[in-house]
């Protein structure tokens, strides 16, 4: 192994921070749990937009949102931009598994700070997390 990789291999200590996944699908909240769990983060789920929007008005301890795009009731780019007009430095990492042509640009453009294309490399994500959690 090289020492790079053995770099971002690392432990992360998020014990006092909180993750909001916002995903319809239920087993990619058991995924990130998964992905998290030596973390010590929170984790809290937001099965669609519109619960995400209501849940970042009402929980200011949030530190970080991992927004899936493709929902139904209200879409990932509406929720950031609903999100973002109160919480502005809240950041938001996209991830889709729709990485088609200008999703990128469109995430961004709504307020993301961050775009992922699933499938996600775990550690790449921590990595991203805890740039922000700094």
């Amino acid at each position: 192994m090289n020492k790079g990789l053995k770099m971002e291999l690392k432990d992360y200590n998020w014990k006092e921070k909180v993750i909001m996944v916002v995903d319809n699908v239920e087993a990619n909240y058991y995924y990130f749990m998964g992905v998290f769990r030596k973390t010590g983060v929170k984790i809290i789920w937001a099965e669609n937009g519109k619960k995400a929007v209501e849940l970042c008005m009402n929980n200011p301890e949030i530190n970080l949102v991992l927004m899936d795009i493709q929902m139904p009731e209200l879409d990932g780019y509406e929720a950031t931009k609903q999100i973002k007009q109160v919480r502005k430095d809240l950041p938001i990492i996209a991830q889709t598994a729709y990485a088609m042509d200008g999703v990128e640009e469109k995430s961004l453009e709504s307020g993301c700070d961050v775009y992922m294309s699933k499938p996600i490399d775990k550690e790449i994500l921590k990595k991203k997390i805890n740039d922000f959690f700094k």
